[in-house]
């Protein structure tokens, strides 16, 4: 079975500068090891909120690493320095518009102010890049929400079959694709 290759990138100005601990990428690392099933492992990246930057390693993240899932945290607000949205979709062939709007779904069942959210997520060749918030309760909320069609959008994009613990997470496939388990 081929190995998902995830990258990780928490996107913040102060956690990048010592100011204060990451808190996205260790999040997202403890949802994945309870979610999946099938093997998997990751690049991580904690970098600035600068749009050449944030450009720069996701080119990196899927055209040199060769992930198949990238994962950003932070910079998806209103304010002037949350560019990660557009340095997504500055990288991307296509736009993924549903992710968008039920993560925005998702969040406001939580909090009001999840209107506020600009989350993206594109592909970019073989990848599929998903802007994530940066609180790790928000986190997990978003990927409970949205990370069941992950699997199949991987499939569709020639990634590797992604299998979930189903008592954490049932990944939804048509009838057509599920392969029977060994």
């Amino acid at each position: 079975m081929d190995e998902l290759l995830i990258g990780l990138v928490s996107i913040s100005d102060r956690a990048s500068s010592g100011v204060y601990e990451d808190a996205g990428i260790p999040a997202l690392k403890d949802w994945f090891g309870a979610a999946l099933s099938s093997p998997w492992r990751m690049e991580t990246r904690l970098i600035p909120d600068e749009q050449p930057l944030i450009e720069a390693t996701l080119k990196e993240l899927v055209d040199t690493a060769r992930c198949h899932l990238v994962l950003t945290t932070g910079g998806t607000g209103p304010a002037p320095r949350d560019v990660t949205p557009e340095a997504t979709l500055a990288v991307a062939d296509k736009v993924m518009p549903g992710f968008g709007e039920q993560m925005r779904a998702v969040s406001l069942k939580y909090v009001p102010t999840a209107i506020l959210s600009r989350q993206v997520a594109v592909i970019r060749k073989g990848a599929l890049i998903i802007n994530l918030p940066g609180q790790p309760k928000a986190i997990k909320e978003t990927l409970d929400g949205v990370f069941a069609a992950v699997p199949y959008c991987i499939d569709l994009i020639g990634g590797p079959y992604i299998e979930t613990d189903e008592s954490v997470l049932k990944a939804f496939r048509p009838k057509s694709a599920i392969r029977p388990k060994n």
